[in-house]
């Protein structure tokens, strides 16, 4: 059985970090980060890279819950709250009711020797942008997510919850530039194909071989030209009049393809 504890004082310091939610989310929670809604949380529970710290519920939502529960280690404490006492901690009405804390403080880096498929993004400052990438990355079976500097967090709350928990499945890491990204994956061997509405060829023209990096830019400003020089670049065509698509939906499009032509793919 969970170590169920009663909140009745949305003041007590067991809860510290669940206080101001929004507020948290900007200033960044020093290697720990919050997991929200019930999906976000049946995932957190039964992945091995994030280690759950405490639960924090809504009162009317634990019975719901039970299987999920019944996962979470015996010293991590599960506290629940009524609707009232839950809105105050959080500063803003709190509908899901399912909060986790989670720490990423001893996740290792993703190891690139063996991968396959990789993903990387290159100035995505938009939580749900990043969100749907992971979404996608896990959907097709992506080995790994790099992301530069310039990037949003995908443990961010926001981007967790867009992702449907993925970006706490897929190994990640997020630092560098985009041409020190680009320029380590070349080194292990890999083609890195860049979208760009500029592609040299459209994406059912170019050809691939071995393992591939997918490389993609802010749908604004896109990849900037030196991380577009070490690439082999494709684009997606499209109607007249459009030249592009959301990051996530373009990610997605481009890794059902290149995953289709990829041995052992579990789409071909």
């Amino acid at each position: 059985m969970p170590n169920v504890i009663a909140i009745n004082d949305p003041e007590d310091p067991r809860i510290e970090a669940y206080r101001d939610i929004r507020e948290r989310d900007l200033v960044g929670r020093d290697g720990l980060f919050i997991a929200e809604g019930t999906v976000v949380l049946h995932v957190l529970l039964r992945q091995s890279r994030f280690r759950p710290v405490s639960l924090l519920l809504l009162d009317r939502r634990v019975d719901a819950l039970g299987g999920d529960l019944e996962r979470v280690p015996k010293d991590v404490p599960v506290y629940v709250a009524s609707q009232p006492v839950l809105d105050k901690v959080a500063g803003f009405p709190m509908h899901r009711g399912v909060l986790a804390l989670g720490d990423a403080q001893t996740v290792a880096e993703p190891a690139l020797d063996k991968a396959q498929l990789v993903v990387v993004g290159i100035g995505l400052s938009n939580h749900d942008n990043v969100g749907g990438l992971f979404r996608n990355a896990a959907a097709f079976g992506a080995d790994a997510v790099l992301l530069d500097e310039t990037s949003s967090d995908p443990l961010y709350r926001k981007a967790i919850r867009v992702s449907v928990g993925a970006s706490l499945v897929v190994p990640f890491a997020r630092a560098g530039s985009g041409t020190g990204l680009v320029t380590r994956l070349l080194r292990h061997g890999m083609t890195c194909l860049a979208l760009s509405t500029t592609g040299a060829q459209t994406l059912s023209e170019a050809s691939f071989q071995g393992p591939t990096a997918l490389v993609l830019g802010s749908e604004g400003p896109g990849l900037p030209q030196d991380v577009l020089s070490l690439c082999q670049t494709v684009r997606i065509s499209m109607a007249p009049g459009w030249d592009s698509l959301n990051v996530a939906t373009a990610a997605g499009i481009t890794l059902y393809q290149l995953r289709s032509l990829m041995p052992h793919s579990p789409n071909g």
